[in-house]
């Protein structure tokens, strides 16, 4: 994400929020409240159904989306981002995996997500940021599956899982402690940036699946006989 935000408050006039756009080449922005929590975006198309209003009165296609996007043209007679913005936003967490911003930007057609902690803004995600995470090289993508996933967040041994990469396509071998070990692998695997497919023939030395199911079948009530 980038953390340098270019923002603008719900006052902020739209004829200043299409000169921030302009200068910083960007086509949309978050709208902050004074607490520093995200209250809307306003982009490139909102400003657009301004200048939809101040020309002659919509027809056509352009009637339709009003109507069933809005409900009126409300958009039209903005003159401030509050009254422009799209709201509520669409937000993710820094914790959230690159594969999970591409969905949400895919089915909310959505061009930039912010990053929100605690309430409060700390970066945004552009479709950019996402294309330049995807086209990590396989020797990137192997040293964060070694060093992040396996030795970081699983203490797991690196030497002990076989990895190969080809073109963003990952093949798991070896042998791990446990079967919810083995499957926490491949999940975290598929949501490193960059990261195709995943095929995992990973092995366990111990089945702690069944073992918690033999556990919850002990602790199932028995049936009273008359």
């Amino acid at each position: 994400m980038s953390r340098n935000v270019v923002t603008a408050s719900p006052e902020t006039p739209l004829k200043d929020v299409a000169r921030l756009l302009c200068d910083n080449n960007i086509s949309g922005l978050p709208v902050v409240g004074a607490d520093g929590a995200v209250v809307g975006v306003v982009s490139e198309a909102d400003i657009l159904w301004k200048e939809i209003g101040l020309a002659e009165p919509p027809r056509g296609l352009v009637d339709w989306i009003l109507e069933h996007a809005y409900g009126d043209d409300t958009r039209t007679r903005a003159t401030t981002a509050g009254e422009a913005m799209s709201s509520p936003a669409l937000t993710i967490s820094p914790g959230d995996s690159v594969t999970h911003a591409a969905e949400l930007m895919a089915e909310r057609f959505v061009n930039r997500l912010p990053v929100v902690e605690n309430g409060r803004l700390v970066g945004i995600v552009a479709r950019a940021d996402l294309v330049r995470a995807f086209k990590r090289s396989d020797e990137e993508i192997e040293r964060e599956i070694s060093e992040e996933v396996l030795r970081g967040a699983l203490c797991v041994d690196p030497d002990t899982v076989s990895l190969a990469i080809a073109g963003g396509r990952v093949s798991l071998a070896g042998t791990v402690e446990n079967r919810s070990t083995a499957r926490l692998v491949e999940a975290l695997v598929r949501r490193v940036p960059g990261v195709v497919s995943v095929r995992s023939q990973l092995q366990w030395e111990i089945d702690d699946g069944a073992r918690r199911t033999r556990a919850s079948a002990d602790h199932l009530p028995r049936r009273m006989t008359p």
